[in-house]
């Protein structure tokens, strides 16, 4: 179909029902890359046809919820675009991604800030005359 652009070839494609599996399960993840790699790995001797759909589902939640507590990150912030100190920040103020990133070091990601209480200056408490003082 020459002269159509890419969006009739696009629609031609999928009139003659040709859907990649992300398509077919609703990932934005490379499914077919995924079980590629699965395969190349030699993970097991055989791979099922779920399994890399299911990865492709797990590692593209991990990495929405990452990207999202990044962004709200930024916002803090007051910064549009994400750098590592965002994700670095995100990953270590949650809990359970925490855990699963522990081993982890985002290169330029910095630590989270921390001061130990013995090292701040201690507070002086006023002594009014209308309270009772111990002696």
């Amino acid at each position: 179909m020459p002269g159509k652009g890419k969006g009739a070839l696009l629609h031609h494609a999928k009139s003659m029902g040709k859907r990649t599996r992300s398509q077919k399960a609703g990932v934005q993840f490379p499914v077919g890359r995924i079980h590629r790699c699965l395969k190349k790995g030699h993970y097991a001797n055989r791979i099922g046809s779920g399994a890399p759909v299911y990865l492709a589902a797990v590692l593209e939640y991990l990495t929405a919820e990452i990207l999202e507590l990044a962004g709200n990150a930024a916002r803090d912030n007051k910064r549009k675009r994400i750098i590592p100190r965002h994700l670095s920040l995100a990953i270590r103020n949650d809990e359970e991604l925490n855990e699963l990133l522990k081993g982890v070091t985002i290169a330029e990601g910095g630590v989270l800030p921390n001061i130990q209480s013995s090292l701040l200056p201690k507070k002086v408490q006023k002594n009014n005359d209308s309270q009772s003082q111990v002696y």
